[in-house]
């Protein structure tokens, strides 16, 4: 929940506590849809402190540090515009910290003024977010500095290097900070590969097309091979699908067979079918479905 600065009349704070839960609700959502998933733990330094009167800081200094068994995670959204920082130290504390570019641009080095609050900020302006241990801003004003910046596939950040300033609703006190990410280089994204044989069968007890073929993948992890398959004889349309789930080992042809179950009462027969075959499987490290498919003219014989 976000807590909106002290000093507000009881009917400003019941409005403020109603439109921060909404808030919260839709930040969520938001990051969720267009950042990577969670990534494994980031290495590096975070660290803020606050004027007088600045609502978030409490006037305090905070420092963290992955060194000293704080847990840091970071993460891009898909365009790279903007970064996602979480901190759970090892106090109990627990921060956040978003800075993003404004819209249709990547975030690069340099400095982003007039920036407001993420994800809220308009397409023309810088986004900037601290918040945590039960403080947000409402409304906020300020501006950060991109040092250095380097990204990976999925929503990895190999490096980021980073300072903020920002004024909770129009207020001159100020939180101050910096962020340090130096990651190692991003694990390579999971590669499948599908192959389907170019014959089949084609059952005289049950109608039911049998198809083969191989997946191939450069980690190991479960896949899933599905399809559907088209006949016409006769000027009839038939139709079925097939799944089946492999387990893949790198560097192995793997292979696969399912069988596809007409739609009617029309069985599939002996001749061409048009195949189109998907494989999926989730790369392990980044927690993302890759997607491959292939759609081959397959001659079914007679079983």
């Amino acid at each position: 929940m976000r807590l909106s600065a002290p000093g507000r009349s009881l009917a400003r704070a019941t409005a403020v506590l109603v439109l921060a839960l909404g808030m919260a609700t839709s930040t969520t959502g938001l990051l969720s849809g267009t950042h990577a998933h969670a990534l494994p733990g980031a290495e590096g330094s975070f660290s803020f402190s606050g004027d007088e009167g600045d609502w978030i800081s409490g006037g305090q200094s905070y420092a963290y540090s992955t060194a000293s068994q704080d847990r840091l995670q970071i993460s891009a959204n898909n365009a790279n515009s903007s970064v996602h920082l979480s901190l759970d130290g090892a106090n109990g504390d627990w921060w956040s910290l978003d800075l993003a570019a404004p819209a249709g641009n990547a975030l690069a080095p340099g400095t982003y003024t007039g920036a407001t609050r993420h994800p809220f900020n308009g397409p023309t302006e810088p986004g900037l977010d601290l918040s945590g241990n039960g403080r947000g801003c409402n409304t906020l004003t300020g501006e950060f500095t991109i040092f250095d910046v380097e990204f990976g596939p999925q929503g990895y950040v190999k490096k980021l290097d980073a300072t903020f300033e920002q004024h909770c609703e129009g207020g001159t006190a100020a939180a101050r900070g910096e962020v340090h990410i130096d990651n190692p280089a991003p694990p390579a994204e999971l590669d499948l590969g599908l192959a389907v044989a170019l014959e089949g069968t084609a059952s005289t007890l049950n109608g039911k097309a049998t198809l083969h073929g191989t997946v191939s993948c450069t980690k190991p992890v479960t896949v899933n091979v599905s399809g559907d398959v088209t006949q016409v004889k006769k000027q009839k349309l038939i139709r079925g699908s097939f799944t089946r789930s492999v387990s893949c080992t790198p560097g192995v042809p793997t292979a696969w067979t399912a069988t596809a179950v007409p739609t009617g009462d029309v069985p599939f027969q002996r001749g061409d079918v048009e195949v189109e075959a998907r494989a999926v499987a989730t790369d392990p490290d980044y927690a993302q479905p890759v997607t491959v498919s292939e759609t081959v003219a397959v001659h079914l014989k007679r079983a």
